[in-house]
């Protein structure tokens, strides 16, 4: 392939608000993908918080006019001289976790994750909000043919994430787990969780996304700041906001684990021991993910068929979705399409 081939996408050129309008729509050369890496024509891109968090400079950016996006579905066109797990024309899904250092302590120990020199898609280098992106294939995802790939791009990190959420925070079996923030991670979240025979209430400040959490099944579904009918087994934060946190806390039943899943959370108010934290109550953060939980996720996913409640954009108007994310007028996944 010519090296000096060219793709056309958005940059983040000056982060700040939407309205300062951080993106940037630009050519940029293509280089020929290295030994271990993938050619990837992009099908479609699911719209993360974490992106709109780049654009708005939350996440200090660590490439200078980084294309965002890492739910990236498409179809490899070229393949590099290493590459085994692809070929030319297989089904590839790129995600948020772009590749680790494999020697660490934490590499080594199943914890990727926490590797200190992971680094990730849309940050670390060039995501998918343009017509093609390369990825390191060793954390790709081979994906099937059928789903429509707009349904499919959600999963690869609204999906996985959530997974791991799910499993930090330990709900017990047929126990009752709050949700708090009902966006895009959160709807697919709460149908793994009743899945797996548990129970959901929702809390979230969006009528329109109360609304789908009854439809998906929720028991409950009422403001963010509401107190439960029953005390929770377990809770998953996933709205960026520090305030619910001692609300939630304070939701759970003795022993109740909430789990945070976000990337950026604004500043946690204090907490007050005896009603936050005693009786074995437990706060933890969730940091990225690993590929097993990817593939868990994705395997749990093909089994269980989640309903993607998916809002389309053409790829020329990705600014215009980042814009409805922040100002919460998107319920379910916003996702990015070639026109």
């Amino acid at each position: 392939m010519d090296t000096a081939e060219q793709t056309e996408g958005w940059v983040v050129a000056r982060p700040g608000p939407m309205e300062t309008g951080p993106l940037v729509w630009e050519r940029r050369p293509l280089p020929a993908p290295g030994p271990q890496e993938i050619l990837v024509e992009v099908e479609a891109c699911g719209v993360c918080r974490t992106d709109l968090h780049l654009a708005e400079g939350d996440l200090s950016p660590r490439v200078a006019r980084c294309t965002p996006g890492h739910e990236v579905v498409g179809h490899v066109r070229a393949v590099g001289s290493a590459v085994e797990e692809f070929a030319v024309g297989d089904r590839a899904g790129v995600a948020w976790l772009a590749g680790t250092c494999g020697v660490c302590a934490y590499c080594r120990a199943g914890r990727e994750n926490l590797c200190p020199d992971s680094h990730y898609t849309g940050w670390d280098r060039h995501g998918g909000y343009a017509g093609r992106v390369t990825a390191d294939s060793r954390f790709a995802y081979r994906l099937p043919e059928g789903p429509p790939a707009e349904e499919l791009a959600p999963l690869l990190c609204a999906g996985i994430i959530g997974h791991r959420a799910l499993e930090r925070a330990e709900l017990p079996p047929g126990g009752l787990l709050g949700i708090y923030g009902f966006g895009a991670s959160a709807h697919l979240t709460a149908q793994a969780a009743l899945a797996r025979g548990a129970r959901v209430h929702v809390f979230t400040r969006d009528a329109a996304a109360r609304r789908l959490a009854l439809e998906l099944g929720a028991g409950f579904a009422g403001d963010s700041y509401d107190p439960p009918p029953e005390p929770l087994d377990a809770a998953i934060l996933f709205a960026p906001a520090g305030e619910l946190v001692p609300v939630a806390l304070a939701a759970l039943d003795r022993g109740g684990t909430l789990a945070v899943a976000g990337i950026h959370l604004s500043d946690i108010p204090a907490l007050d021991y005896q009603r936050h934290l005693f009786q074995e109550r437990t706060l933890r953060s969730v940091t990225a993910n690993t590929r097993a939980d990817g593939r868990a996720y994705l395997a749990e996913a093909a089994r269980t068929r989640p309903v993607v409640r998916v809002r389309r954009y053409p790829l020329r108007r990705a600014d215009t979705a980042l814009a409805d994310l922040a100002a919460d007028r998107v319920t379910g996944v916003a996702v990015l399409v070639p026109e």
